[in-house]
């Protein structure tokens, strides 16, 4: 009973010994990490900076105009055809003044010039949607026989949803900010017409394309499509535009969703749905998470596909979120690390989470950091110069794992619209005041809505 009093002294001091070791408040304040990633949440300014130098990159390198294809001198009169007409692709032959990657460009550009009102990227923008105002009545006259040979084909005869889709999303943007006038509408129109009523689709209303295979399911195409579609129906106020844009989401999660990841396949072929084999491609991923939370910033607060698109989006940005690496980017095929770690898709992902919490659609605890880290990640893949390195280049509907673990992934024209886009609503969440971000390198990151209990 005398050696009880010390025992307990002992247990104490152990109990001191035991906190000190234990305690995450003195274990984190005295610890340093060495990240291969910034860790902490970026500021303002970092963000703007980054914007900044990959807007001016683009302004710089990007096509304005039709040049001879052997001189590349500017063709100056486009009254009578020319075979030798081609547009141009810049200095560096990277960005042309028209294509789908290019149409994502000119969005991600539009909306840092309405995050920051700053004119210069909107200005960027109206240069080249004006060349095509100015000169559609011209190229509109060419023959039509062999249209191969017209630089302007893709907005006079739309023939897929690559041609339109993307671009158009980005004139009907730029026309919704008024940012050009009046003069694309006809172009508008026949791209309505086009993805609405004349592009391929299975029998249930889904697009599809009939390459590689008759019935051929592209992800790729939920941002091809429904990026215009939206855009059309908040322009006009068609609600049909609204609804296939709904059914095409819908329909995508239910024939290339994968419950068991929780995210999906890239591609699919209808008439072997059960049989095709499972690749998991990082920016198609990408193309329909962006395309939903594209949807979602538009559509009516009363649409009867609504919640479903939510939980949707929610389940994608869960799957996402938990094979995101330690870098803060996600690799090529999502579930295969030994894949390299891409750039395009993780900016897209990164840039729908971060829409997702700013509009309420996605819990800011949960993918507020996701969205933040991912962020942190793409910088550390751009230079001085505004070059972003590690992107995927163009790529196919493969079966096989070896075509998409040998794509190339360079200084590629299709991440820059994805991390204009990214950097532009992780700006807006940064200054979001109904949101209290914190972190630092010794601390997690924290982001919860003002007022919320800590």
């Amino acid at each position: 009973m005398t050696h009880f009093p010390l025992a307990r002294s002992v247990l104490a001091i152990l109990g001191v010994v035991v906190l000190v070791v234990c305690s995450p408040t003195i274990a984190q304040s005295t610890q340093h990490v060495e990240y291969k990633t910034p860790y902490a949440p970026p500021t303002a300014e970092q963000v703007r900076v980054v914007l900044d130098r990959v807007g001016g990159r683009i302004e710089k390198i990007t096509g304005v105009g039709i040049i001879n294809s052997e001189t590349r001198q500017p063709i100056t009169d486009l009254a009578k055809p020319d075979d030798k007409a081609v547009l141009d692709n810049g200095p560096e032959k990277k960005i042309v003044l028209y294509s789908y990657p290019t149409g994502v460009i000119y969005s991600g550009m539009l909306l840092a010039s309405e995050v920051t009102g700053d004119k210069k990227f909107a200005d960027s923008v109206a240069k080249r949607q004006q060349f095509f105002i100015d000169n559609l009545p011209a190229l509109s006259k060419w023959p039509t026989d062999d249209m191969r040979r017209n630089p302007f084909r893709n907005m006079l005869q739309p023939t897929s949803l690559d041609a339109c889709g993307a671009m158009g999303s980005s004139i009907v943007r730029a026309k919704r900010m008024k940012v050009i006038g009046d003069g694309m509408d006809e172009v508008i129109e026949r791209f309505a017409d086009y993805v609405h009523t004349k592009q391929y689709r299975l029998d249930d209303g889904t697009l599809a394309r009939k390459s590689p295979f008759p019935k051929s399911l592209w992800l790729d195409d939920a941002y091809m499509s429904v990026s215009f579609l939206s855009q059309y129906a908040a322009l006009t106020g068609k609600r049909a535009y609204f609804d296939d844009a709904a059914k095409q989401i819908k329909h995508f999660q239910k024939y290339l969703y994968v419950p068991e990841k929780g995210f999906f396949m890239h591609a699919n072929d209808a008439d072997h749905l059960e049989q095709h084999p499972h690749y998991f491609w990082g920016r198609a991923n990408g193309w329909f998470m962006v395309a939903t939370a594209e949807l979602l910033d538009l559509l009516p607060e009363d649409h009867s596909d609504r919640p479903d698109l939510i939980r949707i989006l929610n389940q994608q940005a869960k799957g996402i979120a938990s094979v995101q690496s330690g870098t803060g980017l996600w690799h090529q095929m999502l579930d295969r690390p030994d894949s390299y770690l891409e750039t395009s898709c993780s900016a897209m992902f990164a840039y729908a989470m971060a829409k997702g919490v700013n509009r309420g659609w996605l819990s800011p605890e949960l993918y507020g950091p996701v969205a933040i880290a991912g962020w942190n990640g793409v910088t550390t893949k751009i230079d001085e110069q505004g070059r972003i390195d590690g992107t995927c280049i163009g790529t196919n509907y493969a079966n096989d794992f070896i075509y998409y673990y040998n794509r190339p992934a360079t200084d590629d024209h299709h991440g820059y619209g994805p991390v204009m886009l990214c950097g532009a609503e992780m700006l807006r969440m940064i200054k979001n005041e109904n949101l209290d971000i914190s972190g630092s390198p010794t601390r997690p990151v924290l982001v919860r809505t003002k007022g919320a209990a800590k």
